[in-house]
């Protein structure tokens, strides 16, 4: 109770994650009798001991690469003509452009701030309103929470003893439900709220789109070259992480000729600061997790909701408003090493497949990062675009509800999860 209390009161207070997390994690050690505090810090060192989890920052530093390499404005092109003649235009082509830079910077809240400096004002100077705009940018970013290679999966298949390569592959078909979800939600927005937007332009001609493809054909080709290699044992999650950072620079130096030593520089400057920042959470919440272990916090969790319910689908419902809950509370990276070790014992309990649970728990832990009132890529994309909240809000509300309408559909119907998996393995 200490533990919890000090954890959220730092938070309010305006302390940095990490701190508020190892604070927290050191309290119960001195004040435990059962517990030397040389514990603590073995905890520490060890949450850093792993061999798979040096798939983030591989993958980081690729994304950073990538997004100084020309790869990036070539997936914009691509995007903008493949959509950009459907109603609602530019909507269109943030929502593609997720799902295409899922496989590239392998974060949404990276994906979103991107999205809002590149797209945010062409979105407004074409007829779409400020609070649509910064909604679409930030909701469309949860496709990067399932389109492989997700940082979330990765942590997740780490803390929760998951197969990565699985999950990336699970990860696919969720992906692309959420681009159709999405898509339809600004078709038919638009058609109500910007009629003068649904007209649309000329469809393009085919020999553009694979002109463009053509264009773009090596980010295109990085997602697909990830999993095959994952799936037929080539690589490993991290080993794929390391090729994803020499095919960056081989891309951006040699093909794309975009890439130059100050921008290699600027990458690697921007990949320790955010990796700096994510380790610390890491190891911050090993400490916490040992403590939630040392108290069999798991096995009391996962008694206590057995006595609720044998239903899957019900522990699973539960467990995923939670999840709901606690994403508007708490950042997406927190909730997965805090509450994966607790809740994949409780889902596996009742025969749920952990990683069927891992994909919509993602999708879940970044949603709750869209909305208030702790949501970071709503609040990283409204700053961007000097958005008022209130006005996000009113715009986002329709795609929230087609979110969770997606989100419930996928729990109970695990085989469209799992399928593709169960299928390539």
């Amino acid at each position: 109770m200490i533990m919890l209390v000090l954890f959220l009161g730092f938070l309010l207070l305006g302390l940095p994650l990490a701190f508020c997390l190892l604070i927290a994690g050191m309290s119960y050690f001195i004040s435990a009798d059962s517990l030397p505090l040389t514990v603590a810090v073995q905890r520490l060192v060890a949450s850093s001991q792993s061999f798979p989890l040096l798939a983030v920052p591989f993958f980081i530093l690729a994304g950073h690469i990538m997004n100084h390499s020309g790869i990036t404005q070539r997936l914009i092109k691509f995007s903008n003509l493949l959509v950009a003649w459907i109603a609602g235009g530019l909507a269109h082509v943030t929502i593609i452009l997720s799902a295409l830079m899922g496989g590239v910077s392998g974060s949404a809240i990276a994906d979103a701030a991107m999205q809002a400096r590149v797209l945010g004002t062409p979105m407004q100077d074409s007829g779409l309103g400020k609070g649509f705009s910064a909604a679409i940018i930030t909701v469309s970013a949860l496709i990067t929470a399932c389109i492989p290679p997700s940082i979330g999966l990765i942590l997740y298949g780490f803390v929760g003893n998951v197969s990565i390569g699985k999950l990336f592959i699970a990860g696919i078909v969720p992906g692309i439900l959420l681009t159709l979800t999405l898509m339809l939600t600004v078709f038919f927005q638009v058609k109500k709220h910007y009629p003068a937007q649904a007209e649309g332009e000329t469809r393009p001609q085919l020999g553009s789109v694979f002109t463009a493809m053509n264009e773009c054909k090596w980010a295109l080709l990085f997602p697909v070259i990830l999993i095959v290699t994952i799936r037929f044992g080539i690589f490993t999650p991290s080993e794929a992480g390391a090729f994803a950072v020499v095919y960056a620079i081989v891309i951006g130096f040699w093909c794309y000729r975009e890439l130059s030593v100050p921008r290699l520089l600027e990458s690697l400057k921007q990949s320790v600061d955010d990796i700096g920042m994510i380790m610390l959470i890491i190891l911050s919440a090993g400490v916490v997790g040992y403590v939630v272990a040392y108290q069999q916090l798991p096995v009391t969790l996962a008694q206590a909701v057995a006595d609720l319910t044998q239903q899957p689908i019900l522990v699973m419902l539960l467990c995923l408003l939670f999840l709901l809950v606690v994403g508007m509370l708490m950042e997406g990276t927190v909730i997965v090493l805090l509450l994966t070790p607790i809740l994949v014992p409780v889902v596996q309990s009742v025969g749920i497949d952990p990683v069927h649970f891992g994909v919509l728990m993602m999708i879940m832990v970044t949603f709750g990062g869209t909305t208030p009132p702790v949501g970071i890529a709503m609040y990283s994309v409204c700053n961007i675009m000097r958005c008022p909240t209130d006005e996000y809000v009113k715009a986002a509300w329709p795609f929230f509800v087609a979110v969770l309408g997606l989100i419930t559909l996928m729990a109970v119907f695990p085989s469209i999860v799992l399928f593709l998996p169960e299928l390539v393995y």
